[in-house]
Order: structure tokens, then C-alpha cells, then sequence
């Protein structure tokens, strides 16, 4: 990952300047976030995937070939997948990105000859993720699939550049994992949010970030502006691909409190804004109402429809309205 931290350091206009074929080189896959300013959409599956019972590795395999992740592709790549691991209750499947999804994507990209896939997450609400790893129920679902558990929290830390500065901080940290693998997989659950409208793979790399550095439950980022420091976050480390869980989502006062509503799919893409905007109106919400979003899309990056190429299951067929709470604020106008 050092060279792709490298090209993240580049100015914003000198970074549009590189062209396509400097971005491919950089991207296992060439599929880094390059696609409207060289006349390309941004792919996002929609997957059908009504309960966690189905085989779910078959059709995360579907969709990995669809946005161009063939076993010419993966073969030989170091992946970091990181699920959202917030609460401990196996009795509330809206909380946590369900074990057997993630144990499906485990299975999937070695299927395709990843040369070793990690399982990461730096809880906000809990100091000991290995806690939270424990009884979620990962542990047992990752028992026997050779992929290996660690704690975000307690790595130490990557300092880059925080270029985009949407937020007062001007540099990040990242754990050290990043420089020991070639793509990141943003695994988040399809939430509402208090605090930032929805909780979709932007988002979900708050728990990339080490506690031990930003403390709990990453205090400095929610100090330095939540919103701000999901787009500086996302925008920086650029994950090769975000695979939500939605098969299972929460609706109303998330991340936590919320209630579970039975989206029934798999979103997946390459571009993190892309996804997220998608999910966002599958949820009935106008992404350009979420402010991490509307960030993405100033900073170049597409979350508007048209520049988005679209696969799978339509909008239309799968869309389920996310109940939202009109006297939580971030959720106040997310239909507007």
C-alpha cells in the first residue's frame, strides 16, 4: 500500500493530471476512483440476497466479476476486509455486519487466489475489539477459513497528509496493516446514523483508525468534525472496494438503538461515494443531503446517478424506505 499512500499525498489537481494509465498502474485491478474524468462511470452491483442462509460466496463471486475482480485480478493480492464490529448482542442482526457475509468474502477471494485475506476493526465502542470479536459470533464463523483477526485499535500508527482537508486535521493515522496489505474491503452494515445521517462504507473507516491514537470513541475525529473526517478518511485511504451488508439493515436512531428492516441486498463497488449513494437511495434518502457525501461529490468524486453504472438489481426493485427520526437532526431533511 505504500506507493497508493504515496499517490494520495499529490495535490488534487496534480493527482487529475497523472491520467488513467498512471491510476491503473497503482490499482491491483486498475479500478482506482478515476472514472468520470476520463469519460467512465463508477460500477456498483446491487445484489439480491434475501437471508444470510443462501450461498452467499457464489454470489459475492457474481458480483466480483461484474466490477472486473477475476481470478487474473486477485490472485496473489494481501486483503484486509473491515466489518463494522460495534456491539456484542448476536440477537441483533441490524447492529453488526453479519459473521456469515464475512465469512462468505473470506471464501470468495480465496476462491479467486488471494494470497492471504485479514480481518480487521478498531471498535469505537468497546476497547477490546477481540471482545467484540469474540461475541459477535465472527470468531466461531471464521473458525477453520485460515483468515486471522486483529485489533485496529492497537497498531501503530501510519502518519500521511490529510490533502483534502475538509476537516481541521492535517495529517492521518493509519494502522500499520495498510503497509502489509494491497487492497482494503470496507465491509459496513446498511445503517441510519445520529450523528451522520447514514452509516455506509465511508463511515465504516472510523474503525480503521487506532484508538490508542484518537482515543474513544475516537474523540479527536468527532472533535475535528464527524462529517469531515468521514470524507478526509475515505478520500485519503481509497479501499479497493466497499461490500455492504444490507441483506439485514437498521433503521431509525443507529448505529446502535436502531431498528432492524429487511432490505434484502448486497451492494458492492469500487468507488466508496459511488456505493454509498447508491445505498442511500435504496434507503429513500437523497444523498446529496448527506454532507459526507456532498463533500465526495465537490472533491470530484460521483455519487449522482447518471455517473454511476449501475448493475445488478434496479433501484426501483429494491428500494426500501429507511425509516429516519425528524427530531434527530442529521436525519431532520435526508429525503429533501
Amino acid at each position: 500500500m505504500n506507493s497508493k499512500l504515496d499517490f494520495k499525498r499529490m495535490t488534487r489537481r496534480q493527482w487529475l493530471a497523472t491520467g488513467l494509465a498512471g491510476a491503473a498502474a497503482l490499482s491491483g485491478a486498475g479500478l482506482l476512483s478515476t472514472f468520470l474524468y476520463h469519460g467512465r462511470k463508477a460500477p456498483v452491483a446491487i445484489l439480491r440476497a434475501d437471508d444470510y442462509s443462501r450461498p452467499l460466496e457464489r454470489l459475492l463471486c457474481e458480483g466480483l466479476q461484474e466490477l472486473g475482480f477475476n481470478a487474473a485480478a486477485v490472485k496473489g493480492k494481501r486483503i484486509l476486509l473491515k466489518p463494522n464490529l460495534v456491539e456484542v448482542d448476536r440477537s441483533a442482526p441490524q447492529v453488526n455486519t453479519h459473521p456469515a457475509l464475512v465469512r462468505a468474502t473470506v471464501e470468495a477471494f480465496r476462491s479467486l487466489g488471494a494470497a492471504s485475506v485479514i480481518v480487521g476493526e478498531g471498535s469505537g465502542h468497546s476497547l477490546d475489539s477481540l471482545y467484540v470479536f469474540e461475541r459477535s459470533g465472527l470468531r466461531e464463523a471464521l473458525a477453520g477459513s485460515g483468515a486471522r483477526f486483529i485489533d485496529l485499535n492497537y497498531q501503530d500508527p501510519v502518519i500521511v497528509a490529510n490533502e483534502w482537508r475538509y476537516s481541521s486535521l492535517r495529517t492521518l493515522a493509519f494502522p500499520e496493516i495498510i503497509k502489509q496489505v494491497d487492497w482494503v474491503v470496507s465491509m459496513p452494515k446498511m445503517k441510519t446514523h445520529h450523528w451522520a445521517g447514514v452509516t455506509l462504507s465511508m463511515k465504516n473507516l472510523f474503525g480503521m483508525m487506532p484508538g490508542s491514537y484518537y482515543g474513544w470513541p475516537k474523540n479527536v475525529l468527532h472533535h475535528a468534525g464527524l462529517s469531515e473526517c468521514i470524507a478526509d478518511i475515505a478520500l485519503t485511504l481509497r479501499p479497493q472496494l466497499a461490500i455492504v451488508d444490507g441483506i439485514i439493515g437498521m433503521e431509525g436512531d443507529g448505529p446502535i438503538m436502531g431498528d432492524p428492516v429487511k432490505a434484502g441486498v448486497i451492494v458492492m463497488g469500487t468507488e466508496l461515494p459511488a456505493v454509498d449513494a447508491t445505498c442511500a437511495r435504496l434507503m429513500a434518502v437523497n444523498p446529496d443531503r448527506v454532507p459526507h457525501l456532498a463533500m465526495a461529490k465537490k472533491a470530484g468524486f460521483t455519487i449522482d446517478a447518471w455517473g454511476i453504472d449501475q448493475v445488478g438489481e434496479s433501484i426501483r426493485s429494491a428500494r426500501r424506505e429507511f425509516r429516519l427520526i425528524p427530531s434527530i437532526p442529521a436525519q431532520r431533511d435526508l429525503r429533501r
